[in-house]
C-alpha cells in the first residue's frame, strides 16, 4: 500500500476539521455559483485592439448566437442568492446580538475584500499609464471589467440589510413570499417592453434591480425556514422552465441571459423576467439535487476544494477580472494574439480562448494568495489607513463609472 501524500493528507485534514452541522451542500453550491462567475466572463468577454494598442470590450455572444445556452447554464447568481438567502437565514437566527449588529458585520464582511480591491487599482492605474505607458483606452476598458462584479456586491448588501424582514414574509408567506418579487419584475417588464414603452422614462427599468435579484435570495431564506420543500421546488423547476420558454418563444425576449455589446434589449442589467424564470428553475434544481450532492462531498477529495473556494468566495468574485487583465494588458504591446486581443468573431478565437483559460486561472490562485488577508479582518489597521483606502476607492470609482 503506498502512503498518503501531501494532497491526500491535507484533504483528509480539511475533512477531519468539518464540523458535523455543516451542510456541505449549501456550500458546494456556492462554490459552483462561484466558479461559474469568473469561467463565464472569461469564456463569454473579449478584447479588441484599436490603432493606438488600447484595449476595449467585446463578446463573441455579438457574433455567436449559438453561444446563448451557455450564459443560461453559467449564469448562476440565481444559485448564488438562493444559498445566501438560506445561510442568512440560519445565521441571523444564531445571532447573539442585535439585528443592526448583526447586519453590521455582514455588511462590513462585503465591504473589506471590495475596499481592498479598488484601493489597489486605484495605485495601479497612473502606475500603469504614466509608468509603462499603458493607454487611457485600456485603463478605461479595465475600471470596466473591474466594477463589473462589484455591482452585484452593492445589491448583495442592500438585500442582506433587509434579512429581517425576508424573514417575517416567509414566516407569514412561506414559499408565496417570493411571488410578489416576481408579479413587480413582470409589471416593469411589460412597462418597458409592452405597447407602452416609447412613452416610459428610460429610469423605469432600474425599478427591476432589486426584487429582481431578491426573488431568489427570499427562495433561499423560505428554504432555511421549511416553508420550501421538495414538492414546491418541483414547481420552480417546472414552472421557471415552462415560463423561461415562453418568454423566450412567444414574447421574444433576447436569448442570451447576459448583456450584448450593441444590442438594444438586455436581459441582465437590470435583470427581467427572463432572469427570473431561470433563476426559479436554478432554485428547484439545487433543493431536488441537495442531498444527492451532500453525499458527493462526503468525499474527501471532493469536500477540500470546495472549502477552499468558499474560503476565498469574496476574492474570487472581486479579482478573477483582474487575472485574465494581467494577462491581456502585457501581450497588447505585442499587437493581436489569437483569443486574447483578436476580435471575438472567428470559432478559432473560441478554442484560442478555452487555451487561454488556464493561464487565466493560474494568475487568480496567485492574486488569491496577495489578496486573500483583504476579506479577513483588518485588525492591525488604523483609522488613519482605512480613510486612506477609502479615499484610494472613491477615487476608482469615480474614474471606472466616468469612463
Amino acid at each position: 500500500m503506498k502512503p498518503p501524500t501531501k494532497l491526500t493528507k491535507l484533504t483528509a485534514r480539511i475533512d477531519d476539521r468539518t464540523p458535523a452541522h455543516r451542510d456541505r451542500a449549501i456550500d458546494g453550491l456556492r462554490a459552483l455559483a462561484l466558479l461559474a462567475v469568473p469561467t463565464g466572463h472569461w469564456l463569454l468577454g473579449g478584447f479588441t485592439l484599436d490603432t493606438g494598442g488600447g484595449l476595449h470590450n467585446a463578446s463573441p455572444l455579438a457574433t455567436f448566437g449559438a453561444l446563448a445556452p451557455a450564459g443560461w447554464i453559467l449564469q448562476t447568481l440565481g444559485i448564488f442568492f438562493l444559498v445566501g438567502g438560506y445561510s442568512s437565514y440560519l445565521s441571523y437566527q444564531r445571532r447573539k446580538g442585535s439585528a443592526r449588529e448583526w447586519i453590521t458585520g455582514r455588511l462590513t464582511r462585503l465591504g473589506r475584500p471590495v475596499l481592498g480591491v479598488t484601493a489597489v487599482w486605484a495605485l495601479l492605474l497612473p502606475t500603469l499609464h504614466y509608468g509603462l505607458g499603458v493607454p487611457t483606452a485600456t485603463l478605461h476598458t479595465a475600471s470596466t471589467l473591474v466594477v463589473q462584479p462589484l455591482w452585484f456586491v452593492g445589491v448583495y448588501a442592500v438585500i442582506t440589510a433587509l434579512t429581517p424582514y425576508c424573514v417575517r414574509a416567509s414566516q407569514r408567506l412561506g414559499f408565496r413570499s417570493a411571488a410578489p418579487l416576481l408579479g413587480s419584475v413582470a409589471v416593469v417588464d411589460f412597462l418597458r417592453y409592452g405597447p407602452y414603452a416609447d412613452a416610459m422614462p428610460s429610469w423605469v427599468s432600474l425599478l427591476n434591480m432589486l426584487p429582481g435579484w431578491m426573488f431568489a435570495y427570499q427562495l433561499g431564506v423560505s428554504w432555511a425556514d421549511r416553508r420550501l420543500g421538495r414538492r414546491e421546488a418541483w414547481l420552480l423547476l417546472a414552472g421557471g422552465t415552462a415560463l423561461f420558454a415562453t418568454l423566450l418563444l412567444a414574447f421574444h425576449y433576447p436569448a442570451s441571459i447576459v448583456g450584448v455589446p450593441g444590442a438594444s434589449r438586455t436581459n441582465s442589467h437590470p435583470p427581467s423576467l427572463l432572469v427570473l424564470a431561470l433563476a426559479a428553475a436554478q432554485s428547484g434544481a439545487a433543493i431536488l439535487l441537495r442531498d444527492r450532492l451532500a453525499r458527493l462531498l462526503g468525499r474527501p477529495a471532493l469536500w477540500a476544494p470546495v472549502v477552499i473556494i468558499n474560503l476565498s468566495a469574496m476574492t474570487i468574485l472581486c479579482w478573477h477580472q483582474t487575472a485574465m487583465l494581467a494577462a491581456a494588458v502585457p501581450f497588447s504591446r505585442f499587437g493581436e494574439v489569437p483569443g486574447l486581443t483578436t476580435a471575438p468573431d472567428t470559432t478559432g478565437w473560441i478554442l484560442a480562448r478555452v487555451a487561454w483559460m488556464p493561464l487565466f486561472a493560474g494568475l487568480l490562485v496567485a492574486i488569491v494568495k496577495f489578496a486573500r488577508p483583504l476579506e479577513t479582518p483588518w485588525v492591525r489597521t488604523g483609522t488613519t489607513r482605512r480613510a486612506a483606502a477609502g479615499v484610494l476607492a472613491a477615487g476608482f470609482a469615480y474614474f471606472a463609472l466616468a469612463a
